[in-house]
């Protein structure tokens, strides 16, 4: 592959795999190079540091989650709809973009912390205030209960959704169509069977 946006992109979806499988602080640039079949010092004719590698990574990523998130709540449809539907999209996003996905979860807790990476804490909040939007109109609806604290759901489904990447495997017996719709019936109809 020569050189231009061929040679970034393959620069950005090895770093990516790398980063993902072995963490930031583990992967360096010589593994970034070797990869990609270049010299330490190309890389950096496309990057200025690892630093830029990964906030290209992660700025692309959560650009188009929220771009997606953005164009769900706009579209026709209730709170609930517009919840189930941000909900299967990031299982979707889980079995589509996994080592993004991986990222994103593992690294960004301290990233938020460091200078160059203040996107992901404006990013963060708007992707919240999305979700937490559609929890709170369906509260006032009557759709959901109101005696929830609407952060608190916010959280609980956050954490149940995106920490799947932990543990989904794609090929496996679940699909990201069937956990979701696990997870949504879940959701809407509690564990208990009956009146139990």
């Amino acid at each position: 592959m020569g050189d231009g946006s061929g040679r970034r992109d393959q620069i950005v979806a090895i770093a990516t795999r790398l980063i993902a499988s072995r963490g930031y602080s583990a992967t360096t640039v010589r593994d970034i190079a070797d990869e990609a079949g270049i010299l330490s010092g190309s890389l950096y004719h496309h990057f200025a540091s690892k630093e830029a590698v990964l906030q290209e990574i992660l700025r692309t990523f959560q650009h188009d989650t929220l771009s997606a998130f953005e164009r769900i709540v706009a579209s026709n449809g209730s709170a609930r709809e517009h919840l189930d539907q941000l909900i299967e999209h990031a299982y979707r996003t889980i079995e589509e973009r996994p080592a993004e996905v991986s990222i994103y979860q593992n690294e960004t807790g301290f990233l938020m912390t460091q200078p160059g990476f203040e996107f992901l804490v404006d990013g963060a909040a708007r992707i919240e205030e999305i979700w937490l939007g559609q929890i709170v109109e369906g509260q006032a609806s009557g759709v959901f209960r109101g005696t929830i604290d609407p952060r608190l759901a916010f959280r609980f489904i956050r954490d149940a959704v995106w920490s799947t990447v932990h543990w989904y495997r794609p090929g496996g017996s679940h699909t990201a169509a069937s956990i979701s719709a696990n997870s949504l019936d879940l959701l809407h109809n509690g564990l208990l069977a009956g009146d139990g």
